[in-house]
């Protein structure tokens, strides 16, 4: 059994995506395209509470529940954070709060984006998958 069959298919595929990209400068294309794709952040959204701590940029993720499915929504004053913000996004939107609680960050080492980044940013990535599980523990809390 591979890792990928654990996996939800959303992050499967973006994974495959990333990894079918030998130059990282490419990986970073595709993150800024990610980037462009992200729907407008509301403003008033933009508070301490939906902050990511650990990251150098500026990063807000907010989350809520439709149809026992979770939707993110995130922004980030740094264009290539806001793409891993963004395929973070495009991975875990329309799973279950315990699909993204089970959820392991080993894919992330998968995407090989993590060797492209700056280990300031890996780390970011990282706080951004963290605080995207936490709102989902927070609703399957709830539940």
């Amino acid at each position: 059994m591979s890792a990928s069959s654990t996996r939800p298919a959303s992050i499967d595929k973006l994974v495959q995506r990333f990894q079918k990209v030998a130059e990282p400068k490419r990986r970073y294309e595709q993150l800024l395209w990610l980037a462009k794709k992200l729907d407008p952040f509301p403003a008033d959204a933009k508070i301490e509470a939906n902050k990511v701590q650990g990251c150098v940029s500026q990063v807000y993720v907010i989350a809520s529940l439709e149809d026992g499915k979770l939707q993110y929504r995130g922004d980030s004053d740094a264009q290539i954070t806001k793409g891993l913000v963004a395929f973070l996004i495009r991975g875990m939107n329309g799973l279950t709060p315990e699909e993204i609680v089970a959820l392991s960050p080993d894919f992330i080492k998968e995407t090989q984006l993590d060797v492209s980044l700056t280990p300031s940013r890996a780390n970011g990535f990282f706080n951004i998958f963290k605080m995207m599980q936490q709102k989902a523990a927070g609703f399957a809390d709830n539940a």
